[in-house]
């Protein structure tokens, strides 16, 4: 019966013990803001009720924020999106810790979970942290007029909608917003605390691939299902450095177009050569056209000024491979392909027919002269001026008819083909022209408009 007692109040002496520190664990947690601090914030804190805003009955609370902008580490085209480190600092005024002195306090950034906060969340951020090495990076300062002074260093990924349709020669406007969660416009109202100049950093920051070219803060309100929110938006605009892109994209294709025009000063009968240059410009442009559309989202709907470009030289190129198969065809299938003498022979007898229009007009000539002689001798002929004017008009029309001919002549040779070899000698010209034309059209497109 003695162990059954004593092992009796054992068990009631540890029940006790058990019971005893449950009770401490909830005193502590109730009034660990009272045990722990100095008696200055035990003052504060006392009939402090963190769930309740300052000026409740009286009107919302403004709250001012300002931003400094650490970094910006990537911005994404494939996700739309950027990330960026920043230093979100809000102030507001709680009358209900006011106090005496002229002295700010800072508090233990833990102590937050002892005021009130507003319920700030950024509205199109993707994923964000708090950092907290070594600890929670917050920053907690009471003035003695009741000014609470909040900061934290948050980085978040953010969405950005862009426009690619002047990729790379583009321009983006990228926003950060702030919105209330719970508090509508009749609870708390956002301010920008000196405009513009709220916002920090930015004229430091450099950046990979883009530069920061403006940047301007705006007040606006969210309208929910819910009601009206305060909001703060802070744009910034984007310009992409095209230096890259120039030394990665444009010029590699522009000189695989050049090299694809070496094969107009080989001879068509070197068949293996010109096919060989001719395939393997069209395989390397398009393994380059994979290559710049790797970092790019596939969306039909972005046609993009590199794509524009990357399809021009493909253009070109595949027409300088084209230019060589009509020029090969019309060789083997002209009529004289067989015997290309009788094209000389042909030519020949265009020149005999020129110079049988000359021989006509000078026996015509000659005739002329002997009737001249022959007037002069006979008494009864003609006059000599008449048969002269008439020499002369007859020598005019001839003139006038031969150099229509010959201009008749050019021409048909200006648009007709005599020899097939004449194709590579006008692509020698027309191609580096029409490129040059083409790029102008395109820089001053997309540069300027």
């Amino acid at each position: 019966s003695f162990f059954s007692l004593s092992h009796g109040n054992s068990i009631c002496l540890l029940l006790s013990h058990v019971h005893r520190i449950v009770e401490n664990m909830f005193l502590c947690s109730e009034v660990k803001g009272e045990e722990i601090l100095p008696p200055t914030i035990q003052k504060l804190m006392k009939g402090y009720n963190k769930y309740l805003r300052p000026f409740f009955d009286n009107g919302p609370v403004t709250v001012g924020m300002s931003l400094d902008i650490a970094s910006i580490d990537t911005i994404s085209e494939i996700n739309m999106d950027y990330t960026a480190t920043i230093f979100l600092r809000q102030r507001w005024t709680d009358e209900r810790l006011c106090f005496d002195g002229n002295k700010s306090l800072s508090l233990d950034g833990r102590l937050v979970e002892l005021l009130w906060v507003p319920d700030t969340f950024i509205v199109d951020s993707k994923k964000s942290f708090l950092h907290d090495i070594t600890v929670e990076n917050r920053l907690i300062r009471i003035f003695p007029n009741g000014t609470v002074l909040y900061a934290l260093r948050i980085t978040t990924t953010v969405a950005c909608n862009m426009d690619l349709t002047k990729y790379p020669m583009d321009k983006q406007t990228c926003t950060l917003q702030l919105e209330s969660w719970g508090y509508n416009i009749n609870d708390v109202m956002f301010y920008w605390t000196r405009g513009n100049d709220s916002v920090s950093g930015l004229d430091t920051l450099r950046l990979a691939q883009y530069t920061v070219e403006d940047y301007y803060t705006s007040v606006s309100e969210a309208i929910y299902e819910t009601g009206h929110y305060p909001k703060l938006i802070f744009h910034f605009e984007l310009k992409r450095s095209i230096l890259y892109f120039i030394l990665e994209t444009y010029v590699p294709s522009s000189l695989l177009v050049v090299l694809s025009w070496v094969s107009f000063w080989i001879s068509q009968s070197s068949v293996p050569a010109r096919i060989c240059i001719g395939v393997t410009t069209v395989l390397t442009m398009t393994t380059l056209m994979m290559g710049a559309r790797t970092s790019l989202p596939n969306a039909n709907c972005f046609i993009k000024a590199i794509d524009v470009y990357l399809g021009i030289c493909f253009s070109f190129i595949f027409g300088a491979l084209i230019e060589y198969a009509v020029a090969h065809f019309c060789t083997l299938h002209h009529p004289n392909a067989s015997n290309m003498l009788m094209y000389g022979q042909e030519m020949q007898r265009r020149e005999d027919e020129m110079n049988g229009i000359v021989t006509t007009i000078a026996s015509d000539s000659s005739r002329t002269k002997k009737q001249e002689d022959v007037s002069a001798i006979s008494p009864c002929g003609p006059s000599s001026n008449d048969i002269k004017t008439e020499s002369q008009e007859q020598q005019s029309n001839c003139t006038k008819s031969l150099h229509i001919i010959r201009r008749m002549v050019c021409f048909l040779k200006c648009c007709k083909i005599e020899n097939p070899h004449y194709i590579d000698n006008y692509s020698r010209m027309s191609f580096p022209l029409s490129f040059i034309i083409v790029n102008l059209l395109y820089w001053t497109y997309y540069l300027y408009f």
